[in-house]
């Protein structure tokens, strides 16, 4: 069985969640063993932890139980984070990232991938990991994202990086690149992939059969018709007809300064960005401690936290939780969705 169709028991359970702790320096530990303390007033789905166990019983003291396999999570999930520990790292120090932290690290995002893909989980959570240090063990990916699409035979090309708020979806066009070289890579056919894969994304993990996306222009004012810049007339414009004609209901180019107030928000699933602050000073603006990067296009789930490894609090116990907490619930309820979903 796929992976996007999980088998479900007679009693409607689906396989735990897995969750790559991210860096064991960071709070990637601290705040997934904080969130299995709040699963029941959050109502989270079960989860397990991969990765260093020692790096969670350094910042918190509630209770870790070793499993071999997911299939323990479920009952073991009700008294103690259940743990799948990847190859012993040595002694990890919070706040004070490393080579051996970096390749636990990449352990437990592969395991995770794999878990997610074999079906025996039902979804992946990452936690922030250390770019600097994965490269310096030979890390070839700019993120986790592109070597999950790898992983999953899928090209990074055709995913789509969504923040996800309470009341607000997200999607850059473009993503990490200079300001300046936006324009110039922006086209009609990349703002066509973007869209589509968030159509399907929409309609596949949160069940809306006919999704809204609201596209934002470049310039200020949308180009004021052209006299603020031509890229809306000449890309932004002819993508959205396309896409209309496609059957996607798809409407803009919209003034970005005036597309994320409460009013506005009602009235589309989503808003797909011309570039990554675009998309991102509005949801962490409003959502700061609970906005979630869900990956689309994949064919496995997956969510992490919108924040980094903050090695300058790792070990203080001052983490908030609530990131990796909602993004636990959204990959949840996604994997519910898709399970539910006709065939």
């Amino acid at each position: 069985m796929a992976a996007s169709r999980l088998e479900t028991s007679h009693a409607g359970a689906l396989p735990p969640l897995a969750v790559a702790i991210g860096d064991p320096a960071g709070i990637g530990p601290e705040i997934t063993a904080k969130a299995w303390g709040l699963r029941h007033l959050l109502d989270l789905p079960p989860f397990f932890a991969i990765g260093d166990r020692r790096s969670i019983e350094a910042v918190w003291d509630g209770p870790v139980a070793p499993i071999a396999h997911p299939s323990e999570a479920a009952s073991v999930c009700p008294s103690a984070l259940p743990v799948i520990q990847v190859d012993d790292p040595g002694e990890i120090v919070p706040g004070q990232p490393s080579l051996a932290g970096a390749r636990s690290a990449l352990d437990a995002l592969e395991m995770g991938v794999g878990l997610a893909r074999t079906g025996v989980a039902s979804g992946l959570v990452t936690g922030p990991v250390a770019k600097r240090q994965l490269y310096a063990i030979g890390f070839q990916h700019p993120g986790q994202t592109e070597f999950i699409a790898e992983r999953c035979g899928i090209h990074a090309a055709n995913t789509a990086m969504m923040m996800v708020g309470p009341d607000l979806r997200t999607v850059p066009v473009t993503i990490h690149v200079p300001l300046r070289e936006v324009p110039d890579l922006l086209s009609v056919d990349l703002i066509l992939a973007r869209a589509r894969t968030v159509a399907r994304g929409l309609a596949r993990d949160f069940g809306i059969a006919r999704p809204r996306i609201a596209v934002a222009g470049l310039n200020p004012h949308a180009g004021e018709g052209g006299a603020l810049g031509r890229e809306e007339l000449k890309i932004i414009v002819p993508a959205v007809e396309a896409l209309q004609a496609e059957g996607i209901d798809a409407s803009g180019p919209f003034a970005a300064d005036t597309l994320f107030h409460a009013r506005r928000r009602s009235a589309f699933d989503a808003v797909l960005c011309m570039y990554h602050d675009q998309a991102l000073v509005p949801l962490k603006t409003l959502y700061f401690d609970e906005g979630v990067n869900m990956t689309l296009g994949l064919p496995i789930l997956r969510t992490a936290p919108d924040h980094g490894t903050a090695f300058g609090i790792a070990g203080t116990g001052t983490a908030s939780p609530r990131a990796m907490a909602a993004a636990i619930a959204l990959a949840g309820r996604a994997a519910r969705t898709r399970a539910l979903a006709p065939c």
